[in-house]
């Protein structure tokens, strides 16, 4: 680290790209159990967003760990290592004036303490899918929960492994009975005043 020089200074600035892009960056940091509706929700967003002439780049689970964090596992250590990665992915794009939405379960508050104090408690906006785990099991399009209940996964969150309720987040968003239109609509009304310029 004692031969790393990073020149800030001299590269365009944060600022300069939100004025270029008239948007406020931000990361809008999806929580939740395994089947709420993170990924649903996030992709929703983005694509309104998208019509509404911003620019964001989305962060999910699988599209992060299909490439750069495929080479971790899934113990704690590596769980920890994945969100620290994406917390610096997520600091990256923020400063290229693109507001990064991102859907994982970052099941603890450490976990998700990690990724406010990287990006910035002011650009860290936390949204908590709060569906009930019987309602996400029933859904279950993975077979993850089934696979856990046989035991063939363990430390799954949920079922072996804990949630902690966020105790910072944003807004609190139950999928069970709203459909996908009804909960981009609370979203939009929540971020809108975040993100415009």
């Amino acid at each position: 680290m004692e031969y790393i020089f990073p020149d800030f200074d001299k590269i365009v600035s944060r600022k300069e790209k939100e004025q270029r892009l008239k948007q406020k960056s931000k990361v809008i940091w999806f929580t939740g159990l395994s089947g709420s509706g993170k990924t649903t929700l996030a992709t929703a967003l983005e694509r309104f967003l998208f019509t509404q002439g911003f620019l964001s780049q989305m962060l999910d689970g699988d599209n992060i760990r299909s490439g750069i964090n495929s080479s971790l596992g899934f113990s704690k250590e590596d769980r920890i290592e994945n969100i620290r990665r994406i917390a610096e992915i997520s600091k990256l794009l923020i400063n290229s004036g693109l507001i990064c939405i991102c859907a994982f379960v970052s099941p603890t508050e450490e976990t998700r303490k990690i990724v406010r104090d990287i990006v910035g408690k002011d650009d860290f906006l936390e949204i908590f899918v709060s569906t009930p785990i019987d309602v996400c099991e029933s859904r279950d399009t993975k077979g993850l929960y089934r696979k856990a209940r046989a035991y063939e996964i363990k430390d799954f969150t949920g079922i072996n492994a804990p949630f902690e309720i966020p105790q910072n987040a944003i807004l609190s968003i139950d999928t069970t009975d709203k459909s996908v239109d009804e909960c981009l609509k609370t979203l939009v009304n929540r971020l809108l005043s975040e993100i415009s310029y």
